[in-house]
């Protein structure tokens, strides 16, 4: 069965509901994109932009081009916003996409929101989609975004150098992450226990 594109339906946890992003959920995001703690290992840029509002506006259009599902990470209890995510690189020749232009605000750092967000990312691809792989890489500079990656079960692959121009005009090299169709049912039970644990 060939696999399928993301169709951008709701992704609903315990914790956290992913939600297709609208232009709307800009106001809500532009904290998140505001706290310099999130800049600090090289998220995109190496700090907010001097107009951080007008710039996320243009951000989230992007963030909405074709090719790509963004998602507005809301906590399920309240309503939150604390994040966003996409699924996007979407290749179904090939059976292959990538989690990217993930952001959380600080204050949820370490928390259930990360693993279980990738744990509905992981299964709606998986699972909903029929991928064979998934990517998620972030800057060689982020060491705390590297270790969660690592946490989810996600195998290193290795360095592209000089990969992504940031906005500043510099070049990041990217660390690039892999789970393999084969590898998703270890990396599931993995979340699944962890998100088990934290919730005891």
């Amino acid at each position: 069965m060939p696999a399928l594109p993301p169709d951008g339906r709701p992704l609903i946890g315990s914790t956290v509901r992913l939600d297709p992003l609208v232009p709307a959920d800009a106001e809500a995001l532009f904290p998140l994109f505001a706290d310099p703690a999130v800049y600090e290992q090289g998220y995109v840029m190496h700090g907010p932009p001097a107009d951080v509002e007008e710039t996320l506006v243009h951000h989230v259009e992007r963030l909405r081009a074709p090719g790509r599902i963004p998602y507005t990470i809301r906590l399920v209890s309240d309503g939150t916003v604390v994040g966003t995510s996409s699924l996007m690189d979407v290749d179904v020749t090939n059976e292959r996409t990538h989690i990217g232009s993930t952001l959380y605000g600080s204050r949820w750092w370490g928390t259930a929101v990360n693993p279980e967000s990738k744990l509905l990312l992981l299964a709606h691809a998986f699972d909903d989609c029929g991928m064979g792989r998934v990517k998620i890489q972030t800057d060689a500079l982020n060491l705390r975004s590297q270790a969660a990656i690592a946490k989810l079960g996600a195998q290193r692959e290795g360095v592209l150098r000089r990969h992504v121009r940031r906005a500043d005009g510099t070049f990041r090299d990217s660390v690039v992450f892999s789970i393999l169709r084969d590898e998703w049912p270890a990396v599931r039970d993995g979340l699944r226990a962890r998100l088990a644990s934290d919730q005891r």
